[in-house]
């Protein structure tokens, strides 16, 4: 390995490089057309979490929009292993990292371009999380709008590929900050059901169980997966189900499940306080408490250190 420097090391077709030398061509696809895919695992006390289950879906995306990254999976995540070996030294011991991997259709040619670069662009990174931006999501729960834009139909392209066209959620995005800064959108989809956020699943707390949407109008997330599972050792029952705005303001509590916070309570739909306004129901506080055993760190606490 290289001298250990200050600047993050990426993986650019082939080769470990610093961030800064890591160059994209402007007419690769996915800058002129966001045609390509990526997923993102993080760390938890420097230890990567379910990279497997996280490069299962990436192969999955990578199918569906016809791409090769030309590795297996099993070559892209000694990759990853070695891009977060690379940084790990830049770390601070309360720190951890997103891990993503990224593969675009590459250059699109047009007469007279000489472009080095043929076939896919491949890049596999470390991003720090964003630990004091989200502190206050635990502190405060989060607050939940429903905008008016619409999750795109399945049948015109399917939300379980992670790809790089995120303008359908960037647009809802950009309108629940427009009312409320710190709010996260969760969309809807043409009938009126609750859907997802821009890297988020919800869950509906009722009667003691969970109730989330159908895998069929969301991108399965790794930490979706992983509180079904916590749900069934702990014998919490959990069904997916179309699930509507009356659901959401009627219900016992609510949580998102993301890559970066795990699991973490809502308080508020629309302005409707969910759970009375109280941070931790039990439901999501026992579902939280078996997540910080499985990963053994205490993710809650590694944020709130940062309110500090």
């Amino acid at each position: 390995m290289a001298a250990l420097s200050n600047e993050r090391i990426v993986y650019h077709n082939g080769r470990y490089v610093p961030e800064s030398q890591a160059l994209v061509p402007f007419r690769d696809r996915s800058f002129t057309y966001g045609d390509g895919c990526f997923d993102m695992t993080r760390s938890f006390a420097h230890r990567i979490f379910r990279l497997e289950e996280h490069l299962d879906r990436f192969a999955r995306s990578l199918r569906y929009l016809g791409l090769d990254a030309g590795m297996s999976m099993a070559e892209m995540a000694a990759v990853s292993e070695e891009v977060f070996e690379r940084n790990r030294h830049l770390l601070g011991p309360d720190d951890d990292y997103w891990i993503g991997q990224r593969v675009t259709r590459g250059v699109r040619r047009v007469p007279g371009d000489n472009w080095e670069q043929t076939g896919p662009t491949v890049i596999v990174e470390c991003m720090p999380l964003p630990l004091a931006e989200r502190a206050a999501c635990y502190r405060d729960g989060i607050r939940v709008i429903l905008p008016s834009i619409r999750r795109t139909p399945p049948d015109a392209l399917s939300p379980r590929a992670k790809t790089h066209n995120y303008l359908n959620l960037v647009m809802a995005d950009q309108e629940a900050h427009a009312q409320d800064p710190g709010a996260w959108p969760v969309l809807l989809d043409a009938d009126g059901n609750l859907t997802e956020g821009l890297g988020s699943n919800i869950f509906i707390v009722r009667d003691g169980g969970l109730l989330t949407p159908r895998e069929r109008m969301v991108l399965p997330g790794i930490s979706r997966l992983t509180v079904i599972e916590l749900a069934e050792a702990a014998g919490i029952a959990c069904r997916e189900a179309d699930l509507d705005p009356f659901d959401a303001y009627t219900a016992d509590e609510i949580f998102l499940t993301s890559t970066s916070l795990c699991i973490c309570p809502v308080v508020s739909v629309n302005g409707r306080s969910i759970g009375g306004g109280k941070v931790f129901g039990p439901v999501t506080r026992k579902l939280t408490d078996a997540y910080i055993r499985i990963v053994d760190c205490d993710f809650v606490t590694q944020y709130l250190k940062c309110l500090a």
